[in-house]
């Protein structure tokens, strides 16, 4: 079994109105948190992925900490929720406000942090001008964590400094597989909302009541793993607690449940999403299909309580329903099944162990550029900027998730359509039921070559 990567997580906390989620907005490189001049606007914490230099990485945006006001009861919440926050992250940003300077609520946080373990950065935000970034930072050196970083997380001043430091702070040490699951072993996670039966199923897995099981939602309060041998192939299964959606996540032993969910989700090889007959394509379902998919993850759906309905004839009117309302990921195959009753339980472990081949499966170029020439001839690419576009070769270049390299004149500029006709293209030829990466770059030398054209036709104008 290979080594994975998981995300590193860094909290963003400093009291209201700093600018906490404009910074957060803007190392993400996208408008997510919710963005307005109003103190206390996040309440909740908030969390996105991102890829910063091949290392995954997910910032969590927090409410205001706030020492002041203290019987106010959303604020003893807000303060938990960041509270929480740093207790989970590998990396602390301390957000402060340079134009209004030092705050009675920066030095009692600012206490706080020194005596974190975990590594702190000052970040002095508006800092508007480069002219005066350090002068309104230097304020900031008698809350004793070290030289602050000035940044502009409106104007995008300082951003790239940050995001190097932030880099440097991160713990480089993978999330190893431990020894004894040697090369071979299927990790598998069950995934689900609450009360949908991954426990239940678990145990039909082992035969055996292994793991704790109940009608009450949120039995399961962390990630356990079991290893079962099937067919001589090994399995380590890992029964986790129900994810739910963040407006009902109010406790906060459920909200370091759900952190070990999705970190079991990172650290498995097939996402087995377990869904109810009764409820299915919920909101949440599709949101865990989604960020099992940004992590190039490999997926199972599941098909829960399928004795409820009892008719195997409906099966197939119920996989078209469930790839219609989730069109993106149509090509993840479905397992009906009913995990309290046993039947059908083993097919999970069968289809797992086929699509797990098939994330490390080597397609030769040779082929691979067969399929391309008869892609290109069948939908030809539309012409780019007035000149023909043109894919000279396609080849493999990993594994887990599958990566493919196009070669092509320009890659910046191929219609999003074209890449999709491709990427369907791609699967249909494969049969592939694993998501994959699809890379475009220029020929080498390219660049060489159009300036070398470019200074032949000046002279011959001249």
């Amino acid at each position: 079994m290979s080594r994975g990567t998981r995300h590193a997580m860094v909290a963003i906390v400093g009291r209201p109105n700093v600018g906490k989620s404009t910074l957060f907005n803007r190392l993400l490189g996208a408008r997510q948190a919710l963005v307005q001049d109003v103190a206390g606007l996040t309440r909740d914490r908030h969390y996105a992925d991102c890829e910063w230099d091949g290392r995954p990485i997910t910032l969590i945006d927090t409410g205001g900490f706030s020492a002041s006001n203290a019987g106010d009861i959303l604020l003893k919440q807000m303060r938990t929720q960041a509270q929480l926050a740093m207790e989970e992250c590998e990396l602390i940003l301390f957000v402060v406000d340079g134009r209004e300077g030092l705050n009675v609520d920066d030095l009692e946080l600012a206490k706080l942090l020194r005596k974190q373990p975990k590594p702190v950065l000052l970040v002095v935000n508006k800092a508007d001008t480069p002219q005066t970034a350090d002068l309104l930072a230097s304020v900031f050196f008698q809350l004793g964590l070290k030289e602050p970083y000035p940044v502009s997380a409106e104007h995008n001043l300082g951003i790239e400094l940050l995001r190097l430091a932030i880099l440097q702070h991160l713990p480089g040490t993978p999330l190893l597989v431990p020894a004894a699951e040697e090369a071979g072993v299927i990790r598998i996670a069950l995934l689900g909302r609450p009360n949908v039966g991954k426990s239940t199923l678990a145990n039909a897995l082992l035969k055996t009541e292994r793991f704790l099981t109940s009608p009450i939602p949120g039995t399961t309060r962390d990630a356990l793993d079991e290893s079962l041998e099937y067919e001589g192939q090994r399995y380590i299964l890992t029964d986790t607690a129900g994810i739910r959606r963040k407006s009902t996540i109010v406790e906060q032993l459920e909200h370091q449940s759900i952190l070990r969910s999705l970190r079991a989700m990172e650290a498995c090889d097939i996402c087995c999403l377990i869904m109810d007959v009764q409820e299915l394509s919920a909101q949440q379902d599709m949101r865990l299909a989604e960020l099992a998919e940004r992590r190039g993850k490999a997926m199972v759906f599941v098909v829960n309580k399928w004795d409820l309905h009892g008719k195997a004839s409906d099966e197939e009117a119920f996989r078209k329903g469930l790839k219609a309302s989730m069109r993106w990921l149509s090509w993840v195959p479905i397992v009906f099944l009913s995990a309290k009753e046993g039947k059908k339980v083993e097919k999970l472990l069968e289809v797992s162990k086929h699509i797990h081949a098939q994330t490390r499966q080597r397609f030769p170029t040779p082929a691979l550029n067969r399929w391309l020439g008869e892609a290109v001839e069948g939908h030809s690419i539309p012409r780019v900027g007035g000149r023909a576009f043109r894919t000279y070769y396609c080849s493999q270049v990993g594994v887990s998730p599958l990566s493919f390299q196009f070669v092509c004149n320009f890659p910046q500029r191929l219609p999003e359509a074209y890449r999709r006709y491709l990427s369907n293209s791609l699967r249909e030829t494969l049969g592939l039921q694993v998501p994959f990466k699809m890379w475009f770059r220029e020929r080498s030398g390219q660049r060489r070559r159009q300036e070398h054209v470019a200074r032949m036709k000046a002279l011959k104008r001249r």
